[in-house]
């Protein structure tokens, strides 16, 4: 079945490419008849700039896919999750947050989690800024004249975190001609966008563009307990810039601004765990939904009353480009301040009942970066050089907060009354009251008055002592409505690098690349942790009563006590850790490039490669990861919050072939060891930054551009990936146990890529569109839970599936006059974003669902 579907979908995109090149109108440039060399330009002719030089695709031997604006707007790529649709080494994930939990992935390796302390292994550059999260780059794209995905480790030249590759983005420019454009679309789930733009000379010299635009829908994820529905859309931006460029002088200056104001990101239950009942059964307490049980394909969950997801970003920056010829050399200096922050509100134990949330979680990140760059020739043109340094300011601010809601004993009481149910104790035991008393209609009785009919000694101690008979006799202190923590979290960076990228030129035939980086990183943490969580005095308490009945809790189930502790005082919220801690790490390391390239001809380049990449380690920004004397650790410690660096050998065979401009082919083959690789795990309390000692990403990648005539174009993607962690890992006591040798969750090991565009002349002034790209990915296990043994599928888990977009519509010979209908997800495709374990809820796992079915209608007019 899967196979045919992926057959089916493949067949649909490419199999009209003979019968469109057979109709299509013949005579002239502009008609179907095979295009001469002179006619056309071929997808991979894109000028790039991946090693800091104007090259083609063609000509640089570094697995890079680019993509033109033209094809970003058929695509309807309108931030950078759009571009994995046409690159299929590249996989972009967005969790419970759009702003704090995306992650961008190349060749398996990347970074999630909400942990604002996690930074990227894909470096996201826009206009050669380096932004700093993955997070702060989804905001709206502006016009963008084209973007370059560069796979595999680029820590030469690409700034600071780029082991696993890089992004970047480069929009249009202002122009030396007056010009605009405005366009609106409307689409189902009520969408509406506009935005436009206008540019223009001052002078000869100077020219001004500005750019805005805004975009709203409507939820796709229903309530059912009648909220309103979530992920929905809601942001606006502006966008400023000058250029000043004569012969050998331009400097660029850009200013922006954005904001959004959304509710995401909402979960769907998945697997019904066996606390589920307890949920419901509180819930309904309410005439509430605890858990919907409907089938996930329902995008529809259950939310808290008066909880909701909302999801406030603002973004601005100022940056400005200086490139300037010194006789034969080139110096080019970008200059950047950004100024990026969240305000976030999250119902944190996805269901119906009022169990947790957070208010006014808070982010802030500060970056100020600089780089400069000299390059030029030298022996005659034999020794193309470049040397630069780079330099980054960072201040990154939380402000965590998670709070206990209405629920939060009674979800403790519904959960032990069924621990402790027997046939000798039909009605199980609670701790905190939320049942009426023992000997009352519907009665259950305490659990240390439980303890005391089973316990001869226990109940001579209370005979001895009636402070203690009357403290055993008494509902434990419970957590109060709104009770949790209130923590502060910095994080400064100062990062410095000396960089230098040298292309020897053999022969007329062979190069040889040398590149090195020398990297200083400093990090200086400090946090002032503040939690009032009332039910956390009994587990911390010297109070005789309390030792007693905790002694007696442990003789009698020390899994229950551990369970009870987790539930009344979760790490997230104990406060055993209030207090405030600093801590500083320095990390100096060497990474480097050194590549070999033969040009058979001008048609066939082949390449080796050796990269050495490197991510900086940090600080996990969450309580949460302190280490508590109450489960048996030596107690809460700045060093506790810290993680290793991560580094990797990468590997890399290519070659790329263009026999005719209306065909390309390239290819390459690699493999990548990974060393204490970071991975942010959902320990099942919250996210914990972990290095795994060994780790493997290895497979081939195969692209390919077919346009035999100039107006029809097909680009073809294939990626084959083995990203595993290492079976030699020892992972036993830790969240990864059984682990070892398995693949890396949610990363396929087969991707296919099509997208066909065909552009027929309609008359002298009009032109069709037709457009269709896919993405097939092959089967994957989700995060959740420790693959089954016999199945090796995790709970949940995405079959192969196919994601299918097409737009049609009329556009005037120029592009500026455009009509379109459009489509994404065409077949309604539902499938797993990511998942997880949901926190305290054992064996209920839920995932992010994918978008459904949107479709709509585009007109732009440009002038």
């Amino acid at each position: 079945m899967k196979t045919s579907l992926f057959t089916a979908s493949v067949l649909a995109m490419i199999a009209a490419t003979p019968a469109f090149a057979q109709t299509a109108p013949t005579g002239g440039t502009t008609g179907g008849a095979p295009a001469s060399e002179q006619d056309y330009q071929s997808a991979n002719d894109i000028v790039v700039t991946a090693t800091r030089r104007d090259e083609t695709v063609q000509d640089v031997p570094i697995a890079i896919t680019a993509v033109a604006g033209d094809l970003l707007q058929n695509a309807n790529v309108t931030d950078v999750r759009g571009l994995e649709q046409l690159a299929p080494s590249l996989q972009t994930v967005t969790g419970q947050s759009n702003a704090n939990n995306t992650n961008i992935s190349i060749r398996g390796i990347g970074t999630s989690g909400d942990n604002p302390g996690f930074e990227p292994a894909v470096g996201i550059f826009i206009d050669g800024v380096f932004r700093s999260r993955a997070g702060i780059a989804v905001a709206e794209l502006p016009e963008v004249d084209r973007v370059e995905i560069l796979r595999g480790p680029q820590g030469t030249l690409f700034g600071r975190n780029t082991s696993a590759g890089a992004l970047s983005i480069f929009t249009a420019q202002p122009k030396f001609d007056f010009g605009g454009y405005v366009e609106g679309t409307y689409g189902n789930y009520d969408a509406y966008s506009v935005k436009g733009g206008v540019t223009g000379p001052v002078s000869e010299k100077l020219a001004l563009r500005v750019d805005g635009g805004w975009r709203q829908r409507d939820g796709y994820i229903k309530d059912s307990n009648g909220g309103p529905a979530i992920n929905d859309l809601d942001r606006w931006y502006v966008r400023g810039q000058a250029l000043y460029d004569t012969s050998t002088f331009s400097f660029r200056l850009i200013g922006d601004y954005y904001r959004t104001d959304e509710q995401c990101c909402g979960a769907v239950t998945v697997v019904r765990g066996q606390t589920a009942a307890a949920i419901d059964a509180i819930a309904a307490l309410s005439g509430r939904d605890g858990i919907y049980d409907g089938p996930p394909q329902d995008r529809t969950m259950a939310i808290s009353p008066n909880r909701n997801y909302a999801e406030k970003v603002r973004d601005w920056g100022v940056s400005g480009e200086l490139n300037a010829d010194i006789g034969d050399l080139k110096l080019t200096s970008i200059t950047a301040y950004r100024d990026w922050s969240v305000l976030r509100d999250q119902d944190i134990d996805f269901s119906g009942i009022d169990r947790a949330y957070r208010d006014n979680y808070t982010v802030g990140i500060k970056d100020f970066t600089q780089e400069i760059r000299l390059q030029g020739s030298l022996l005659d043109g034999k020794l193309d050089f470049l040397v630069g340094g780079f330099y980054l300011n960072e201040d990154n601010r939380l402000f965590d907060t998670v709070r206990l809601g209405n629920d939060a004993n009674r979800y403790v009481d519904f959960l032990l009354r069924g621990a402790t149910a027997s046939a000798a104790l039909p009605t199980g035991a609670q701790f905190y009251g939320s049942f009426p008393a023992a000997g009352q209609a519907g009665g259950v009785p305490l659990f240390s008055q439980v303890l005391l009919a089973q316990s001869a000694q226990l109940r001579a101690a209370a005979a001895a002592s009636p402070a203690l008979a009357a403290y055993l006799n008494t509902p434990l202190t419970g957590n109060a409505p709104g009770q949790g923590n209130s923590n502060n979290y910095r994080t400064k960076t100062n990062a410095f690098a000396a960089f230098t990228h040298n292309i020897v030129r053999l022969t007329d035939q062979l190069s040889l690349t040398l590149g090195l980086r020398y990297n200083r990183e400093t990090k200086d943490f400090t946090s002032t942790i503040r939690n009032d969580t009332a039910a956390c005095g009994f587990f911390s308490s010297t109070d005789p009563r309390a030792v007693t009945y905790r002694t007696a809790i442990r003789a009698a189930n020390q899994t229950l006590f551990n369970n009870l502790f987790l539930l009344s005082c979760n790490p997230a919220v104990s406060t055993e850790f209030n207090g405030s801690y600093a801590d500083k790490r320095t990390e100096n390391k060497l990474t480097g490039t050194a590549k070999l390239a033969y040009k058979l001809n001008e048609r066939a380049l082949g390449y080796l490669s050796y990269d050495r990449g490197y991510k900086s380690g940090g600080y996990n920004m969450d309580q949460a990861s302190f280490d508590s004397v109450v489960l048996g650790g030596n107690g809460p410690q700045a060093s506790d919050l810290r993680f290793g660096a991560e580094t990797v050998d990468a590997y890399e065979v290519g070659v790329k072939l263009n026999p005719s401009r209306a065909f390309t082919l390239n290819l390459a083959g690699f493999y990548q060891k990974f060393q204490n690789l970071q991975n942010l795990l959902f320990s099942g309390n919250s996210f914990v930054v972990f290095n795994i000692p060994r780790t493997t990403s290895k497979g081939i990648e195969a692209e390919a551009v077919i346009q035999p005539i100039r107006d029809f174009n097909v680009r073809l993607g294939y990626t084959y990936l083995d990203a595993r962690y290492d079976a030699s890992n020892n992972f036993a006591n830790s969240p990864f146990a059984g682990s070892e040798g398995q693949r890396i969750n949610n990363q396929p090991a087969n991707v296919v890529t099509v997208a066909t565009t065909w552009t027929p002349r309609l008359s002298d002034d009009w032109r069709g569109l037709i457009h269709a790209d896919m993405r097939y990915n092959s089967e994957v296990n989700i995060p959740s839970a420790a693959p089954n043994p016999i199945t090796g599928r995790t709970p949940v888990y995405n079959p192969g599936y196919p994601i299918i977009n097409a737009r049609i519509g009329i556009q005037s010979q120029d592009r500026t006059k455009r009509l379109e209908f459009w489509v994404e997800n065409l077949t309604n495709q539902y499938y797993n974003v990511t998942g997880f374990a949901v926190p305290e809820q054992t064996g209920t796992y839920a995932g992010y669902p994918s978008q459904p079915r949107f479709y709509g209608v585009t007109a732009r007019f440009g002038f």
